[in-house]
């Protein structure tokens, strides 16, 4: 089976889909939700610099066709946050 590969709306780098946060449109209610739905999808690096870049200019609206709510990249800045902080063992 081939790999599935997906684009960073940011940095327009290319990988693997589970490299990649993914941003959904669901349909038919249009509501924005991270990681599950059907519908139209964005995918985003898990970078602090591609997240800012992304929401500086609106590339996640953009590409979603739609307003995305604050509260999405209030969630994602916490992912990136967890993701970046050092675990103790």
């Amino acid at each position: 089976m081939k790999p599935n590969y997906r684009r960073c709306i940011s940095c327009r780098k290319v990988g693997l889909k589970q490299e990649f946060w993914r941003i959904v449109r669901v349909f038919p209610s249009g509501q924005v939700q991270l990681d599950e739905g059907m519908g139209r999808s964005a995918y985003l690096c898990p970078q602090a610099d591609c997240l800012q870049i992304a929401r500086k200019k609106d590339r996640i609206g953009r590409s979603l066709r739609t307003p995305v709510p604050e509260a999405i990249y209030q969630t994602l800045s916490e992912r990136l946050a967890n993701a970046e902080s050092p675990t103790s063992i």
